[in-house]
């Protein structure tokens, strides 16, 4: 699973890396409710974990943003110490499938974050992206091109999945910047680096080339004539 926690308590964001990353799950985690609305809407996550009391957003704000705003449909659990009813329903209304009061179990969060996960991929949400012979399988992190495995580090994960849900069309540097950097891009073209292991990755040793630059403008992904593709190795 890949899941997401917005958590401020940094004991217990370690506990959950402990346990949680060497059961072979992909965890990223969020101090604050900004920074995790932010993540929740750019990247892909199986499963959310999300605490209630947050720094600049608290849980229910961000469920309410991500449900309404973003439309997603990201299984989401909630853990907080409120553990009364009228507490639960509000979790509830505001758009939580699954409620965990403190202190908890973490193999009991294991099967309910794999509970909710089995029952979001029943519903047939689109898990697998596809251009030409180009293959990311959003569920298991797994990209192949031409049955072959590609080896991707995260950051390069992130730009391809968004140049594949854009594809054909293209996907500005800024866009691409604020996937990975959010309103803080790093200085110098940091972004240049990252698509060129990209492309190394996608594109070596194969004939049609799928990443192409589009000068002044940004990127795109897309199976092109040769004569239609004005990038470069940017």
């Amino acid at each position: 699973m890949r899941l997401l926690l917005i958590e401020d308590n940094q004991n217990l964001v370690a506990n959950l890396f402990d346990y949680l990353e060497p059961r072979g799950h992909v965890v990223d985690a969020a101090p604050d409710g900004r920074t995790g609305l932010h993540l929740a809407s750019t990247q892909t996550y199986d499963v959310i974990i999300l605490d209630w009391m947050l720094p600049r957003l608290d849980g229910p704000g961000v469920l309410a943003a991500l449900r309404s705003e973003s439309g997603s449909d990201v299984p989401v659990i909630m853990l907080t110490a409120r553990d009364e009813l009228p507490d639960k329903i509000a979790g509830f209304r505001a758009g939580a499938d699954d409620y965990l009061t403190k202190p908890f179990a973490l193999p009991e969060l294991e099967v309910r974050l794999e509970a909710l996960v089995a029952r979001a991929q029943g519903r047939g949400r689109t898990r697998v992206l596809e251009v030409a012979d180009l293959r990311f399988d959003l569920a298991t992190l797994e990209v192949t091109r031409g049955g072959r495995l590609l080896h991707l580090y995260p950051a390069c994960r992130r730009l391809l999945q968004e140049l594949m849900q854009a594809s054909p069309a293209a996907v500005t540097r800024e866009r691409l910047e604020h996937v990975l950097w959010g309103d803080e891009p790093p200085d110098g073209d940091m972004l240049r680096s990252h698509i060129y292991e990209l492309r190394r990755s996608v594109d070596s040793g194969f004939s049609l080339k799928l990443i192409h630059t589009l000068p002044r403008v940004g990127y795109r992904l897309a199976a092109l004539d040769p004569t239609e593709s004005n990038g470069g190795m940017q």
